[in-house]
C-alpha cells in the first residue's frame, strides 16, 4: 500500500472557473507555500488574505498594480548566510543535527550513529518528490533507525487543491516518531532568540506538522511529534544551538485558517459578477475589486503580506484604530475609528460602554496630571535645597 497522500478531489468546473475569473483569464494561480500559510495563520481575521491566496493571485504583481509596492521577502544576504548555515548544520550526514534532535527531543531512544541514513529524495516534479518522501518515511519508520530526510516534499490540501511545502529537514526516531526541523539563520543570543522570529519559525513548523499527519495516518507505526525544533546560530557564531518549539497551538489556527480556505467558494460566491485582481486592468478598477473584500490590517502584517502597503494606506483613510496595532483595537472593542475613541475619550459619548467610560477616566486623570505639572514652578526657579554641610 502506498503511502503517498490519498488524491485530492477535482475541484468543480464552476468554482476553476471562478477562481480563474478571479485572477484574470491569463493568469496562472500561484502556488501557496508554507509561509503564506503561516502568514494566514499570523492573521485569521483577514478575509482578503484568505481569498486571494484561495485563489491563487499573486499579490506581489498585484500591489505594484495598485502602485503600492513592497520590498517584502528576504535580502540576498540573508539567503547566503542562511544557506551556508544550513550547509554546516547538515554537513558531515547531518551528525550535528541528529545530535541535536536526540539531545533535546530523543529521550528514551539511544544516540544516532555516526551513518545514520540520509535517503535521496530527488525524482520529477513535486508530485514525484512528494510520492518519493512518503515512501522513504514508511522504510525509516519500519526500519526503526534514526534518518535524516533533507528538504522533504510534503503534500497538503488546500482549497481543493494540493500545495506541495518543502520543510528544511525531517527526523525520523527509532521509536517512530517524526520531527519538523527549522533551521535559520537569526541568532540565538544566551539561549533565546528574537520572539518575533520565533513565532513565525513556530507557525512555519506548524504547517509542516500538518502536511506530515496526512502521510503518518497512513502508517500504524508513525506518529507525528507537536514539538519541533529551531536550530539557530549559536551567539555570534556559525555553532549550531537548538531550542523546542510546542506548535500544537499554531497548528490548531492553521487547520481553522485552512478549513476557512476550503470555503473559498462562499467568499468568491459575496463577490458581485465581474471582479477580479488580474492586473493588467487600470489601477481604479484593481483599488475597487480589493476594497470590495474586507481586511484585518495591523502593523504585523507589514512584515507578513505583500499587500500590506495597500491595506495600511486603506486603514488610515478610513481612521481605523487597526492600524495603531492589534492589542490597540481588541482594548477598543466597539469603536473601531481614532475619531470614535477620541469623541468617547471628551465625553461626547454619553452611553456606558466600559470602553467609553474608561477612555473618559484616562482622559480626565490625564487632565488633571497636566494642571498639576503647569501649577509646579519651573525647575529654574525652584530654591535649591540648603547645603547639609
Amino acid at each position: 500500500m502506498s503511502s503517498y497522500p490519498p488524491s485530492v478531489p477535482p475541484q468543480t468546473t464552476t468554482l476553476r472557473q471562478r477562481l480563474a475569473d478571479l485572477r484574470g483569464p491569463a493568469v496562472p494561480p500561484r502556488p501557496l507555500d508554507a509561509r503564506a500559510l503561516a502568514a494566514l495563520a499570523a492573521n485569521p481575521g483577514c478575509g482578503r488574505r484568505a481569498l486571494l491566496d484561495g485563489a491563487g493571485v499573486d499579490k506581489t504583481a498585484l500591489a505594484s498594480a495598485l502602485g503600492t509596492p513592497s520590498a517584502f521577502g528576504q535580502s540576498q544576504f540573508a539567503l547566503i548566510r542562511g544557506n551556508s548555515f544550513e550547509a554546516r548544520v547538515k554537513g558531515d550526514g547531518g551528525a550535528d543535527l541528529l545530535r541535536l534532535v536526540h539531545e533535546r527531543l530523543g529521550a528514551g531512544c539511544p544516540p544516532p550513529g555516526r551513518d545514520a541514513p540520509v535517503p535521496d529524495l530527488t525524482a520529477a516534479g513535486p508530485e514525484g518528490r512528494a510520492a518519493r518522501t512518503a515512501l522513504a518515511l514508511r522504510e525509516a519508520t519500519a526500519a526503526g533507525s534514526w534518518t535524516l530526510l533533507e528538504h522533504p516534499m510534503l503534500a497538503l490540501e488546500v482549497a481543493g487543491t494540493p500545495a506541495y511545502l518543502e520543510p528544511d529537514a525531517v527526523v525520523v526516531h527509532p521509536d517512530g516518531r517524526w520531527t519538523v526541523v527549522e533551521i535559520k539563520s537569526f541568532p540565538m543570543i544566551d539561549g533565546a532568540a528574537d520572539p518575533a522570529k520565533v513565532g513565525a519559525a513556530a507557525r512555519q513548523a506548524a504547517v509542516y506538522v500538518l502536511a506530515l499527519e496526512k502521510t503518518a495516518a497512513l502508517l500504524p507505526a508513525a506518529t507525528v511529534g507537536h514539538l519541533a525544533l529551531l536550530v539557530c546560530p549559536k551567539d555570534f557564531s556559525n555553532l549550531p544551538a537548538a531550542a523546542v518549539m510546542d506548535v500544537r497551538k499554531q497548528r490548531a489556527v492553521t487547520r481553522r485558517q485552512l478549513d476557512r480556505l476550503a470555503r473559498v467558494e462562499e467568499l468568491a460566491a459575496a463577490l458581485p459578477e465581474g471582479l477580479s485582481f488580474d492586473p493588467a486592468r487600470p489601477a481604479e478598477e484593481l483599488t475597487e475589486a480589493v476594497a470590495a473584500v474586507g481586511a484585518a490590517y495591523a502593523p504585523e502584517c507589514l512584515a507578513a503580506c505583500e499587500l500590506a502597503f495597500h491595506c495600511r494606506q486603506q486603514a488610515r483613510a478610513a481612521d481605523a484604530v487597526g492600524a495603531l496595532g492589534r492589542s490597540v483595537r481588541g482594548e477598543l472593542g466597539a469603536l473601531t475609528t481614532v475619531g470614535a475613541a477620541l469623541a468617547a475619550a471628551e465625553g461626547h459619548d454619553p452611553t456606558d460602554d466600559p470602553t467609553a467610560v474608561a477612555l473618559r477616566r484616562a482622559a480626565r486623570l490625564r487632565a488633571e496630571a497636566l494642571e498639576t505639572a503647569a501649577a509646579r514652578p519651573p525647575y529654574e526657579a525652584q530654591e535649591a535645597p540648603a547645603c547639609p554641610c
